[in-house]
């Protein structure tokens, strides 16, 4: 399966992206010139999905690096960490953006003295490496999180978290498209995801380019399908899991997995290691976005449907309790309560 949200230019001189603002009704592919594009990219989730901005980033990295006007090593050092610093602050919240920023600075600083050619050559090397990575783990991911479902069960997903979101199957989408080439067949609600619609957008079209059987829902709809029974598991993707196993996730999430609690129905974070935050001991120190009230008050309608001068709160993601939790899907395995002690696993803790 061949990346087809983000990957480089023919010439390999600039991150193409795969423009999500415009789906589903147009494929529109971006060619990211210059930081500010790239920063804009992030910011206005032209490019989404926690593995996809860390790709989207890397790549950025590599590409743009490569245009620093630098007289000399130290001087390159101080303009890259610059540029790293500027794109950081896109999102706070999706931990794969740090990560993956923080892993090409190890790589540059690891071949210090060695010429700004060769630290250049190094640092496209790990960009595709990172990517390359991404797909291994969403195969891997969508492997184990089928284990939890079978055939003809009702599957309830919040957000997106499918391939536009990554570079393969995607993280919560991947065991059902997983499935439904071994010819298993799910029913899949999909909220519609207030306020942005990814799962209205992009998870919807997905499926359904996939094959799959899907309805889409508004948000305010899960707890009736939930009573209805038509829901066997909900699976969820995730931007990033504190070590105590609370998880950030797009707004709305909590209240899912509230639901799914209340319904005793089991609920799933599917989500690469690269999302595990050990440096957030739990929820509470997991910065939260805040973003343009017009995306509440005025995103997607020909006229705005609240009044002039309203006050908006509009967070972009909300945390979810590790005890809601289930199950926590990796690419490394599955990891059940207590997630301070499983998650601390994969990294080789006690």
């Amino acid at each position: 399966m061949k990346p087809e949200n983000v990957f480089l230019s023919e010439d390999g001189r600039y991150p193409v992206i795969l423009d999500q603002t415009a789906l589903p009704g147009r494929r529109v592919y971006l060619t990211l010139h210059t930081r500010e594009e790239v920063y804009e990219a992030i910011f206005h989730l032209k490019v989404r999905g926690a593995p996809a901005i860390g790709i989207c980033a890397a790549y950025a990295m590599s590409c743009l690096a490569a245009f620093l006007a630098a007289k000399d090593e130290t001087d390159f050092y101080r303009q890259y960490k610059e540029l790293q610093d500027y794109l950081n602050s896109a999102r706070p919240t999706a931990v794969n953006l740090s990560w993956a920023l923080r892993r090409m600075e190890a790589v540059a600083k690891a071949h210090a003295g060695e010429g700004i050619p060769a630290i250049l050559s190094c640092l496209r090397q790990e960009s595709r490496r990172i990517q390359d990575e991404d797909i291994a783990m969403c195969r891997e991911i969508a492997r184990l999180g089928l284990t939890l479902i079978r055939d003809g069960d009702g599957i309830l997903t919040h957000c997106n978290a499918g391939p536009l979101a990554t570079s393969c199957y995607g993280t919560a989408l991947g065991p059902l498209l997983l499935g439904q080439e071994q010819g298993l067949h799910f029913h899949v609600f999909s909220d519609e995801t207030r306020p942005l619609l990814q799962g209205a957008r992009l998870t919807t079209y997905e499926l359904m380019n996939a094959g799959v059987d899907v309805t889409l829902i508004c948000d305010n709809m899960a707890s009736l399908v939930m009573k209805k029974g038509w829901i066997s598991a909900c699976f969820v993707g995730c931007d990033r899991v504190a070590a105590n196993g609370d998880t950030a996730n797009k707004i709305g999430t909590s209240g899912v997995a509230i639901l799914a609690k209340y319904y005793g129905i089991p609920f799933y974070v599917l989500g690469p290691t690269s999302t595990i935050d050990p440096a957030a001991p739990t929820g509470r120190e997991i910065p939260i976005e805040l973003r343009d009230p017009e995306e509440i008050r005025s995103k997607f309608y020909a006229e705005p449907i609240a009044p002039e001068g309203v006050k908006c709160y509009n967070p972009a993601f909300d945390v979810t309790d590790h005890e809601l939790i289930t199950a926590i899907v990796t690419e490394k395995g599955i990891c059940r309560p207590p997630y301070t002690e499983s998650l601390a696993a994969l990294f080789g803790g006690d």
